[in-house]
């Protein structure tokens, strides 16, 4: 199944898979109805249509368990660290611009799906007021371009926007989160307006990086490889994160062949992150220790170039990393947080294999902070500060040791 020449052909309805039976469609419908379903003919032919249980199927066609009650569709809060139209400030040196809404194809277990669905207004066509904050504020040295994803943006709106940020002297890295390389490859690797304007604007002294989304083994296709090498011919550094994923990439063997298969090629691993408690998602999620063993043991089974990730929740008040499990307690520490007070905190709770998240863990036995090197107030034990967040449960989530 391809499209014309090497351009893949998109696909928006079950009806144009032929390999789903009219029963199945059926049943599916529901599902179409509540959450958007789009691929194209490139990633439907890496299906193994005879296994019910493919990976590369179940990242993209829609299953009867997303019907399950569970989650939000905002489940960490993005929406209230908006600063101006389209654009995110959670971290200090961070923005994040929206500045797409569709995708290669959709991952049936994103976390953004909201953005897909027809009252959404997260994302605006005109950046000029997310410029214009991220101009007033020179803390941000860093601009992450998602949504959706950016590089199934024309070649010209894409550059309007990093001419742009290159313009701002304070902005050092411009991130580009994207899912083309295994989605659809050919348009990168075929390109050479989009080549050239990343060799342009990615320089010795300010890069840009793509942040790839390789899920999974198979993703790395000869024709994925190459538009990774193109990307790292134009002076992009190249970096892979990925959510564990059940029935996807929870175990080690799998999730290591990840880590190895993507190191080769040069797009080291970086982050994997546990599935957000998502509206649809509880079919995809993995219970935290069980993820964190999976993670562990994979990182196990290879070279030091390729266990560089970290493990991590993008929690509603920052990146939270778990850190190590004992026989009763699981340790985590804030990697990034919101609140700066909070930066490197570690918290060690009782084990719970039932939780999928954070907020899961109730019974917090010990933790320990650093001065805050910025000259603001010690952490105070037991103490999470107001960070902006709508949601009491999060500011209530720690007692006293």
């Amino acid at each position: 199944m391809t499209g014309n020449g090497n351009r893949p052909r998109y696909v928006t309805r079950l009806e144009q898979i032929p390999q789903l039976g009219a029963e199945e469609r059926e049943r599916l419908a529901a599902v179409h109805e509540r959450f958007a379903f789009r691929t194209n003919t490139y990633y439907l032919s890496l299906i193994d249509w005879d296994d019910p249980d493919d990976p590369i199927r179940r990242l993209v066609i829609p299953t009867e368990d997303e019907l399950e009650v569970w989650g939000a569709l905002d489940a960490s809060n993005e929406h209230g660290w908006t600063r101006a139209p389209g654009l995110e400030h959670k971290y200090d040196s961070v923005a994040l611009l929206l500045v797409n809404d569709v995708c290669g194809a959709y991952c049936r277990f994103c976390f953004r799906k909201r953005l897909f669905m027809n009252d959404n207004d997260e994302v605006v066509r005109d950046v000029g007021p997310g410029l214009a904050y991220i101009r007033e504020h020179p803390e941000i040295s860093e601009v992450l371009l998602t949504g959706g994803d950016p590089l199934l943006m024309s070649t010209r709106k894409l550059r309007g926007v990093v001419s742009a940020l290159r313009e701002i002297d304070h902005v050092e890295v411009i991130r580009i989160g994207s899912k083309m390389m295994a989605f659809n490859p050919m348009r990168i690797r075929d390109d050479a307006e989009l080549l050239a304007m990343l060799s342009e604007y990615s320089t010795p002294q300010r890069r840009i990086y793509v942040m790839c989304h390789f899920n999974h083994p198979r993703e790395l296709t000869p024709q994925a490889v190459a538009a990774v090498d193109a990307l790292q011919r134009a002076g992009v550094v190249t970096v892979n994160q990925t959510p564990m994923i059940a029935g996807v990439n929870d175990d080690p063997v799998t999730l290591s062949e990840l880590f190895r298969r993507c190191t080769a090629v040069g797009v080291p691993p970086y982050y994997v992150f546990q599935c957000r408690p998502t509206a649809g998602n509880r079919t995809f999620s993995v219970p935290v220790e069980k993820a964190y063993e999976v993670f562990e043991v994979a990182r196990m089974r290879c070279s030091g170039l390729a266990k560089r990730a970290r493990f991590v929740m993008s929690h509603a008040t920052g990146k939270i990393e778990m850190v190590g499990l004992t026989s009763g307690h699981a340790i985590f520490r804030y990697h990034r947080a919101a609140d700066p007070d909070l930066s490197g905190r570690l918290f060690v709770f009782r084990r719970n294999p039932d939780a999928h998240w954070f907020d899961d863990y109730e019974e917090l036995t010990d933790e320990f902070g650093f001065e805050n090197p910025w000259g603001s107030a010690i952490n105070e034990p037991g103490c999470v500060r107001d960070v902006g967040v709508e949601s009491p449960d999060v500011l209530d989530l720690f007692g006293s040791a």
